[in-house]
């Protein structure tokens, strides 16, 4: 059994400097290779990123502009040729073995797709226990939200706190880039991945912190363009997806 983590990176070589050690110290004993990949951030940005992982075993990949989130994962999982790839986000740091029971998971279940971990996302000062999602059609969209997190069934797993079959990923050809620059693309592939016939599971046992407003998305985009985004992605996975005549109807 082999393992690949996949970081995607736009401008957060701080988030990288103080996240890393802790990240590599948790995965160090499972990992093949960290692989990161840059979307197009800063030069200073990249060069500060190049200089810091330089002596160490990672592999840092380059896209010369900002594609997005879908195809800079896409990248960087194209590039692995372990078993599993561990995806996690610039904001997202692990606790103390957070791997082993998705690892059992996988193990004893040859049709899981994939698990998404558990995070505790840190909002407004508080933290919020999230990664089981629910969803439901409604009036010919899909709505999602969060789930509680007694139980191990979900909706979709996170692209940015997950370990996903890397075979299986790529049969499903990964995040669709029609998602760029972030969201829905998680859910999409969750979907696809069920309606093919695998399955997906969320892991209490294992966290992850995620510090969403550290994240990219936070830095980078208004709240007006990240709520825009979102609706517009919405629509893009009910057309792409959406197959039951009653169901279209409605929409």
């Amino acid at each position: 059994m082999s393992i690949d983590l996949v970081i995607p990176n736009y401008n957060g070589l701080a988030l990288l400097k103080e996240n890393l050690p802790s990240v590599m110290g948790e995965i160090e004993r499972y990992m093949e290779s960290i692989i990161i990949v840059d979307d197009g951030s800063d030069k200073d940005e990249f060069d500060g990123l190049s200089d810091f992982v330089k002596d160490k075993n990672i592999i840092l990949l380059r896209n010369e502009k900002n594609l997005g989130f879908s195809s800079t994962v896409n990248r960087g999982v194209k590039e692995s040729k372990a078993d599993f790839v561990a995806l996690l986000n610039t904001d997202v740091l692990p606790e103390k073995d957070f791997l082993a029971a998705s690892l059992k998971d996988l193990e004893s279940d040859e049709n899981l797709f994939g698990v998404g971990f558990m995070d505790k996302s840190i909002e407004d000062g508080k933290t919020v226990l999230r990664g089981r999602g629910l969803a439901r059609w409604e009036k010919g969209f899909l709505v999602h939200s969060r789930g509680e997190i007694d139980r191990t069934d979900t909706f979709w797993i996170s692209g940015g706190s997950s370990i996903i079959r890397r075979d299986l990923f790529g049969k499903l050809s990964g995040f669709d880039p029609l998602y760029n620059p972030f969201y829905w693309e998680d859910i999409d592939l969750s979907y696809r991945a069920r309606k093919a016939g695998f399955d997906i599971k969320f892991e209490p046992k294992s966290v992850v912190e995620h510090r969403h407003l550290a994240g990219s998305i936070k830095k980078h985009y208004s709240h007006f363009q990240v709520k825009t985004i979102a609706y517009r992605n919405q629509f893009i996975f009910v057309w792409k997806n959406i197959t039951d005549f009653n169901l279209i109807m409605s929409h």
